[in-house]
């Protein structure tokens, strides 16, 4: 694995959030250009179960939505009964910001809209990642996806419709097209592959208010930009809003940037959004293997907004959730599972 880490969504967050944390087994060898130990995902409350998410957590300046009972969230609360008051907040670092929420494997619908209603309290935009492609992370840290095109078909039908008239922002597949790109996918798959992204570009913005990214990997997995330009036409980024780059991965503005307006200039322009949520210090450094899982020093970087200075560049967002383990490496938790002392170290290493 060397593009990034996909993380662990933590859905609908409630009085008493419901966790259903896919813990896979690691792979014995982690190839490089693969990159992504498993989301966690979270089950959620039925409408009209009485369970609600909490008040709304402060969300500074963003137009985004911030969950009010994400782990950080509810770490910060515990801290600061048990008297840890500087540590809890510091943690207020990541608990009062946005993170991308990344839907159930199985029923995507009940998380989706217990945010969505959360977000409307305060008029915010929801984040959300689709991530249940058939053959995902070529049987690696988050091996699985939905078992076949028609069951992805119908799970992104459920997405979208749990969406509906709702803002929101979704990031379309990590991984899926570099996996094409770099050959890790087997060619089998290809065809199919372009043809569910492409649909699923389509089911989404047919809603009046989402926009969509196509994943596009990061620059130190798909080092020439030129390469993801025709896996992205034929996945339908002239319907989308752009692409997304660096998700969970640790590469520093100015590369994504950098990389991300030579790859928007071959395929006709296309805006882009880029994951900052660790990245403030950069990537480890030295070569070191398996950088991009739970890699020490690292920092929380910019904070999520759509106020960057730049005309193709949409957004910061924080897609990978912080503190959220990459996998068993270094000494964390499962791939998923939240990590108080990590987030800690990125909170107080923050960039901003």
């Amino acid at each position: 694995m060397s593009g990034r880490s996909i993380v662990p969504r933590a859905l609908p967050r409630t009085v008493r959030t419901v966790h259903v944390l896919a813990a896979l087994a690691l792979a014995t060898a982690v190839t490089a250009g693969c990159s992504t130990p498993q989301p966690r995902v979270t089950g959620a409350a039925e409408e009209g179960d009485g369970l609600v998410r909490g008040e709304p957590a402060p969300s500074a300046a963003s137009p985004f939505w911030v969950d009010p009972d994400s782990d950080a969230a509810r770490q910060v609360r515990a801290w600061e009964k048990e008297g840890r008051d500087a540590e809890a907040k510091m943690l207020r670092r990541i608990s009062e910001r946005p993170v991308a929420d990344w839907p159930a494997w199985d029923d995507p619908a009940p998380g989706i809209r217990s945010a969505v209603r959360s977000a409307a309290r305060t008029k915010k935009t929801v984040v959300l990642v689709a991530y249940n492609i058939p053959h995902r992370d070529c049987g690696l840290y988050s091996a699985g996806g939905a078992k076949d095109a028609d069951a992805y078909r119908s799970w992104i039908g459920e997405f979208a419709g749990a969406v509906g008239d709702a803002p929101a922002t979704v990031i379309l597949e990590p991984d899926a097209l570099p996996h094409i790109t770099d050959g890790c996918t087997p060619p089998e798959h290809h065809a199919e592959r372009y043809q569910l992204l492409s649909e699923a570009v389509d089911t989404l913005k047919a809603l009046p208010n989402t926009k969509v990214y196509l994943d596009a990997g990061n620059p130190d997995w798909i080092d020439e930009p030129a390469k993801m330009a025709q896996p992205l036409r034929q996945a339908g980024v002239e319907r989308a809003d752009g692409f997304s780059l660096n998700v969970s991965n640790f590469q520093s503005n100015d590369s994504v940037k950098t990389y991300a307006k030579q790859l928007s200039d071959a395929v006709g322009g296309s805006h882009f959004v880029i994951d900052t949520s660790r990245n403030g210090n950069g990537p480890l450094s030295g070569g070191r293997e398996e950088a991009w899982c739970n890699p020490p020093g690292r920092g929380l970087g910019t904070p999520p907004t759509t106020d960057t200075g730049d005309d193709r560049l949409d957004a910061y967002l924080w897609i990978k959730r912080p503190g959220d383990s990459d996998g068993t490496c270094r000494g964390g938790p499962p791939a998923g599972d939240w990590w108080p002392e990590y987030a800690l170290g990125l909170a107080r290493r923050a960039a901003t």
